[in-house]
């Protein structure tokens, strides 16, 4: 959700009015002019015009001029304007595009209803004048030494404006309102930003190194409400996407300009919905403790308020707790929030499947049977423990609900995952028919046409596809040379798969966005940058030629990393892990011949 959405047109076009000066003074402005000529916003001729301007006094009043015949040609469209040049590529090059961003974000800029009003009240006291010494009938050498004596009484009142018009008629011209940057608080205001206008539905918020937009109305409904560039999170997935996995409680590890969710929704400044309250570490730990460990841990507890404080302030679920099991030689996940009980609700998950727990021992048989509380282990204890200590809650023979009910439609719906296989978050999925992955439309490699989708439609994703097709693709090893020079466009399959398992892997999403635009210095260092999103682009616009050049640009990714990072070894390590992966996979994929050197030896 774009933060512009936020404001009226009438307050976006007042900081436009406030900004002309700010922008008229950017460094190099051909590609910002370039922007606003591509997408009509100024006519081709002043474009040419200004352009072709060598002396930079002259092009930053031209600048100011163009801006000023928006104001006054396109006042309809100043959202789309600001939408405009808030792009990436602009926002990468213009620090002063970046700071005006934030300002709208972080609410330091403060909106003066009454400037409009101000402006027209001038202007009319000037046309005033204007009628009243063309009435009188004056020469024109008494009117050229009338408008000459008035400018130096304004000059000498009023500090010196850029023209911002070109015609000389001073009734046209407007004085320039210089945004203001104090506080927009009175002296013994507080200072809560969650109340400014602009935070009214949504608020800026950050975890860690990651900043994102929260949506107050979808938080309040329990809903994917974080949103960063375009990918919404739950609050948990955000809190994981910035890193602060091992935090366990997002209300502490998500701050807004420095005061915890958790905070706000305890004032009242935000409203979160019941979750069902986590069963603490310490009641967990404890299921297996002999009453020597137990002692210990009392004792840990009084030395731990901090940590016991946080606990207790947990009242959401944040992520469905699941439990690492095996039945013999098969593992797989059991999630808590799909548990009902032996051979009812498919709770566990394999690599190829969702299963209920008797299945899960039994395979295809879903036959009660009460061997399955100890025959399934976990961390070397039977399920049973789990079930006795009430983390796992059986389900009345009586309950209603999907997760008990027999229809076909409804185990139907159990076989597949909650979330997207690539970024982790829920919402509006497309199913795989041969295997348990969801995905957003848009997440899936060859992104899927809603028109493609249907009830009669079955729908295979990329994972499978490869699987069922390797055999025949790749009837024999071929040598890593010989799979370099492959034309890319008889192997996009293989390039797809490569890059959906690159996301899936990137949990921290570190690799997926351009790394420019978090890091101020990174231009600095890396002279070409790249990420998995470009590498994306490129091969839907045909860009690469040969499966050499899609390889590079990938590898380019974690030789980028290993740069930027060298004194980072936390990330350095991520993009090693990434990127074995990927060598990894690529010769899987390839059937290339295990004697050959791996891809990063053959660069």
């Amino acid at each position: 959700m774009d933060p512009l959405d936020f404001l009226t047109d009438k307050q976006l076009l007042q900081y436009f009015r406030c900004s002309r000066t700010e922008m008229s003074c950017m460094e190099q402005p051909h590609t910002f002019l370039n922007q606003l000529r591509d997408h009509h916003f100024i006519p081709e001729k002043m474009h040419t015009k200004l352009i072709r301007c060598k002396s930079k006094e002259v092009r930053e009043k031209g600048v100011y001029q163009v801006l000023d015949w928006v104001e006054a040609e396109r006042p309809n469209s100043i959202k789309v304007f600001w939408k405009c040049v808030f792009r990436d590529h602009l926002l990468l090059q213009y620090p002063t595009l970046r700071l005006l961003r934030n300002r709208l974000l972080d609410g330091s800029f403060t909106f003066y209803e009454n400037l409009p009003e101000k402006v027209e009240k001038e202007e009319g006291e000037e046309d005033k004048k204007k009628k009243k010494g063309s009435a009188e009938g004056e020469d024109e050498e008494e009117k050229t030494r009338r408008k000459k004596k008035n400018q130096k009484k304004r000059s000498e009142s009023v500090e010196e404006q850029p023209s911002t018009s070109t015609q000389s008629n001073p009734s046209q011209k407007r004085k320039v309102q210089r945004p203001t940057y104090s506080s927009p608080f009175s002296k013994n205001e507080k200072a809560d930003i969650w109340t400014w206008p602009i935070y009214k539905t949504q608020l800026p918020v950050t975890c860690g190194d990651k900043e994102g937009t929260l949506n107050r109305d979808k938080l309040a409904k329990g809903k994917t409400c974080i949103v960063v560039q375009g990918r919404w999170f739950t609050p948990s997935g955000f809190q994981e996407f910035g890193g602060k996995k091992s935090s366990k409680n997002w209300k502490c590890s998500i701050r807004c300009r420095g005061t915890t969710l958790g905070k706000l929704i305890q004032e009242g400044h935000l409203t979160s919905p019941d979750f069902k309250r986590r069963k603490s570490a310490q009641a967990k730990r404890a299921l297996f403790l002999s009453n020597q460990s137990a002692g210990s841990i009392t004792e840990s507890e009084e030395n731990d308020d901090d940590e016991e404080e946080e606990e207790e302030e947990e009242a959401e679920q944040e992520k469905e707790e699941v439990f690492k099991v095996t039945c013999g030689a098969i593992n797989g996940m059991l999630h808590k929030d799909r548990f009902v009980s032996g051979s009812r609700g498919k709770s566990i998950r394999t690599e190829l499947r969702w299963m209920t727990p008797v299945e899960f021992v039994k395979g295809e048989s879903a036959l009660e049977d009460p061997s399955w509380k100890k025959d399934i282990q976990w961390e070397g204890k039977p399920l049973s423990v789990l079930i006795e200590s009430k983390i796992l809650v059986i389900h009345s023979l009586l309950c209603k609900c999907k997760l008990c009910s027999s229809t076909a439609k409804d185990r139907h719906d159990q076989d597949n995952d909650d979330d997207c296989f690539i970024c982790r978050s829920q919402g509006n999925l497309i199913c795989c028919d041969e295997c348990p992955r969801s995905f957003h439309q848009r997440c899936h490699l060859p992104n899927v046409d809603g028109a493609m989708m249907g009830d009669d439609c079955p729908w295979i994703c990329t994972f499978c596809v490869l699987r069922a097709s390797q055999s025949w693709r790749y009837p024999k090893q071929i040598t890593y040379q010989e799979a370099l020079t492959r034309q890319i466009s008889d192997n996009l399959l293989e390039c797809q798969y490569l890059l959906l398992c690159l996301y899936h892997a990137d949990e921290d999403h570190i690799f997926v966005a351009d790394p420019c635009i978090h890091v101020g210095n990174y231009t600095s260092v890396i002279k070409t940058p790249i990420w998995l999103d470009r590498v994306v682009e490129k091969l839907q616009q045909n860009l690469y030629q040969s499966v050499q050049h899609f390889v590079s640009d990938v590898l380019l990714i974690f030789t980028n990393c290993a740069t930027f990072n060298r004194d980072n070894a936390e990330f350095r390590v991520m993009g090693e892990r990434l990127k074995d992966l990927f060598e990894r996979e690529f010769k899987s994929t390839f059937s290339i011949q295990l004697q050959h050197p791996t891809a990063s030896n053959s660069q």
